[in-house]
């Protein structure tokens, strides 16, 4: 099947051996001293690999490759005496304090729809925009959403690793077409959710446009661990 996987350039690799580490999956490899992508069906085309790599040699192309094999994946973890498969999805139970006052917010959205497979690439409220751009989870992990992130802002949403499809080509027509002020993006702090981060980045560099950007990073249980 065509589908996009990751491509690593042997003449840029250093044999830092970190895309390997972070490869939850275990696609990649060292291989006579040089990080190579082992089996296609590891690789679920997300890329938590690509922030690692100190000297940009890894990158997404399209190709022919064998589907992602999650059952393959997991079964291989097992062997490795690693358990749970994606971290982004390990089970854990989040205890918070709780308090009897009641506090109704109201909505801080400014457009619909917010989908980004459903906006448009032009339309009036992107003009002068700050766009927020989120993964889906960081609405329900962080409490204050729609005051501390929505708020003053167009926001588009999506998940990267349940969405298949790559919004780095329609978010660069966004930025192209339209006079964005500045971007945010709101991620969760799991390996699967700097897909969103790269696409943005990605979008950036292909629309030409010089845009601010600021990545804000939520942990599971609610918490800003980052903010750059």
């Amino acid at each position: 099947m065509l589908r996009r996987i990751i491509e690593i350039d042997q003449e840029k690799c250093n044999g830092c051996g970190a895309c390997a580490n972070a490869c939850h999956e275990g696609a990649i490899g060292m291989v006579n001293g040089k990080a190579t992508l082992l089996r296609d069906d590891y690789c679920d085309g997300l890329g938590d690999c690509l922030p690692s790599c100190p000297v940009d040699a890894i990158s997404f192309v399209e190709r022919e490759a064998l589907p992602y094999d999650e059952e393959a994946v997991l079964e291989n973890m097992k062997k490795k005496g690693k358990t749970g498969g994606c971290p982004g999805s390990a089970q854990r139970e989040i205890v918070h304090e709780t308090t009897d006052e009641i506090i109704k917010a109201p909505s801080q959205l400014r457009q619909w729809p917010v989908q980004i497979k459903l906006l448009p690439l032009q339309a009036p409220f992107y003009q002068g925009a700050h766009l927020l751009i989120a993964a889906d989870c960081t609405a329900y992990a962080y409490g204050n959403f729609h005051e501390d992130f929505i708020k003053d802002k167009v926001t588009l949403i999506g998940c990267p690793k349940l969405d298949s499809t790559d919004y780095s080509d329609k978010l660069s027509e966004i930025f192209k077409n339209n006079e964005i002020e500045k971007v945010s993006v709101a991620r969760m702090q799991v390996p699967c959710c700097g897909g969103i981060e790269m696409m943005v980045k990605k979008a950036i560099e292909k629309s030409g446009k010089d845009l601010d950007l600021e990545v804000i990073t939520i942990s599971p249980n609610g918490e800003i661990v980052s903010r750059v």
